[in-house]
């Protein structure tokens, strides 16, 4: 099995699209039916052992809950519930309007009323279709997909490890149905005030300093997968601080802000791909961290170690 294996945006980008949407579905449903939590944390999938997860939500005060998970292995959503019910469905050769309708007809087959909010796509081109009338996306190129969830898996272990070595208020590593990329991100305790222009949603997932950093596969604007970090609020003089490995570099990406980017391809082909990687992460972390004048030591944690005896023994 090959670390970081190749999956270059131009060969899978209609099957991107179609799976993007897919995940919009099920994360409203897991909008609409989990409580929320700090930063919209509440809302994002995460990975299993063979593809990407809701979690268990919509828990009733009769004890009830259920949970959606997409099977990249087998290539089929399931629904289940607690009392151990099951509905699943196979995913090749579906529309968006094919998927939509055969969750909703799942979760009625199993006695789970959800209402989704806005049921049509977010930040999308096509964001005034509804799901339900979205018969053009329907490509799924069974590879591509499974190696798709293969580097979110890879990846999401390195994001682990880098999320390892800080003890301050840091979110799990989770992948976002909104922008398709899997993230972890570092807070500080300094809130940030932002205008009454701001959405809702930017303004809770930014109400405090942070220092995010992931990957994500390519659209568009960006048209390759990419390794990445932001500061928000950016510092001043950010992008003139020094990056690793030597091929990563910072990119604008508009009104004065920017981005550390690793591109995949070039990473995935060095010697020592996963070294590279975290020292970029080390390296894009330290450069906001020190221009926003977070304290370096304070949360530092060195191998996940915040004792100080078990940190003496190793």
């Amino acid at each position: 099995m090959e670390l970081f294996p190749s999956l270059p945006y131009a060969e899978w980008r209609a099957t991107k699209e179609t799976l993007h949407r897919f995940a919009q579905v099920v994360g409203k449903v897991r909008l609409a039916a989990s409580p929320r939590r700090n930063h919209w944390w509440n809302v994002p999938h995460h990975l299993t052992g063979r593809g990407i997860t809701t979690r268990p939500m919509g828990l009733d005060d009769q004890g009830r809950f259920f949970c959606i998970d997409f099977d990249f292995v087998d290539h089929r959503l399931l629904v289940t519930t607690g009392a151990g019910r099951e509905v699943s469905f196979p995913l090749p050769g579906l529309s968006v309007a094919d998927f939509y309708r055969l969750l909703q007809s799942a979760l009625t087959e199993l006695d789970v009323s959800v209402r989704i909010g806005l049921p049509h796509p977010f930040d999308l081109p096509d964001s005034g279709r509804p799901f339900d009338q979205d018969t053009e996306h329907r490509a799924y190129d069974q590879e591509s997909v499974n190696r798709y969830w293969v580097i979110l898996s890879q990846v999401n272990l390195v994001l682990e490890e880098y999320a390892a070595e800080w003890s301050g208020k840091t979110s799990p590593v989770h992948h976002f149905w909104h922008t398709f990329d899997i993230a972890v991100t570092r807070f500080s305790d300094t809130p940030v005030a932002h205008s009454a222009s701001v959405d809702p949603v930017t303004r809770e997932a930014y109400s405090r300093e942070v220092i995010s950093a992931g990957f994500w596969f390519g659209d568009p604007a960006f048209p390759k997968a990419a390794f990445y970090s932001y500061t928000a609020p950016e510092p001043a003089g950010l992008e003139r601080r020094p990056l690793r490995p030597a091929a990563a570099s910072w990119v604008e990406r508009g009104a004065g802000s920017h981005l550390a980017i690793l591109d995949y391809e070039q990473a995935r082909t060095t010697p020592s791909p996963r070294a590279d990687v975290l020292a970029f992460l080390r390296s894009a972390y330290r450069a906001g961290a020190e221009t926003a004048g977070w304290d370096l030591e304070r949360n530092a944690c060195p191998g996940g170690v915040t004792d100080p005896a078990a940190a003496q023994r190793t």
